[in-house]
C-alpha cells in the first residue's frame, strides 16, 4: 500500500473516535413508543439541516460529525457517537425532541478545551427535510469509523446535493459552507474533557 494511502485511512480510522467519551461503541438503542411521542418538537424556524464539525483544537482535524434536521419535527442523527441525555429519547443513533436546551447541550457535550464544534445550517425545501427525517431512522446504529460517511449518504439520498462522499468532517463541513445561504456558528468551550458533569443538568423543556 503506497504511503499516502496509507496515512489516509489512518487518518480515516480516526474518525468518530471517542472524544475522550468512547464513542463509536456500536449498540442497538430503542426507546419506547411513549417516550418518544412525548418528546417530539418541531423547531418554528424554516426546514433546514445543521451539520455539526467536531474539531480537534491540537491537531485542527475533524473528529465527528453530527445532523441536526428540521422538519415535521427536529431530530439530531449521532452516527458512532457517545452523545446520551436520559431526556431525550435515542433510536439507534437518532435523537428526538431537539428544544433548544437540547441543541445546546449537544453543543456543550462535544465543545471543551481540546474540542470546539462548527454548526452549519442550511435551508432545505420541507420535501428534502422529510426525506432526511425518514432516512436518518433507517440509518443506525452506524458503525464505527463512519460517521461522516452515513451523513453524507443520507443527504446524498435525499436531494440535498451532489455532496463529495467523504469519510472525512472537514470535507463535508467545507462543503456545506460553500453553498449559497448558509448560516455558521463556531462554539468553543474551554470545560475540561471529562464532562460527565453535564449529565446532573436537567434539561429545562
Amino acid at each position: 500500500m503506497p504511503a499516502l494511502t496509507a496515512r489516509a485511512w489512518r487518518a480515516a480510522l480516526l474518525l468518530c473516535l471517542p472524544l475522550a467519551l468512547g464513542a463509536c461503541a456500536v449498540e442497538e438503542v430503542w426507546a419506547p413508543e411513549e417516550e418518544v411521542q412525548r418528546a417530539i418538537y418541531r423547531h418554528d424556524g424554516p426546514p433546514s439541516i445543521t451539520l455539526f464539525t467536531m474539531i480537534n483544537n491540537r491537531s485542527n482535524e475533524g473528529a465527528h460529525a453530527g445532523l441536526m434536521v428540521n422538519g415535521s419535527q427536529r431530530l439530531i442523527f449521532d452516527p458512532a457517537g457517545s452523545f446520551n441525555h436520559p431526556q431525550i429519547p435515542e433510536r439507534n443513533d437518532v435523537f428526538f425532541g431537539i428544544t433548544p436546551a437540547a441543541h445546546d447541550f449537544y453543543i456543550d457535550y462535544h465543545a471543551r478545551e481540546t474540542f470546539r464544534v462548527k454548526e452549519n445550517t442550511l435551508v432545505v425545501t420541507p420535501e428534502q427535510a422529510e426525506r432526511v427525517i425518514r432516512l436518518i431512522q433507517q440509518a443506525g446504529p452506524v458503525p464505527p469509523t463512519r460517521c461522516n460517511i452515513a451523513i453524507v449518504e443520507v443527504l446524498r439520498e435525499a436531494g440535498i446535493g451532489d455532496i463529495p462522499r467523504s469519510w472525512f468532517p472537514l470535507n463535508t463541513m467545507r462543503w456545506i459552507e460553500s453553498q449559497p445561504g448558509v448560516v455558521t456558528r463556531l462554539h468553543r468551550d474551554d470545560s475540561p474533557d471529562n464532562r460527565g458533569d453535564l449529565m446532573r443538568v436537567p434539561l429545562v423543556r
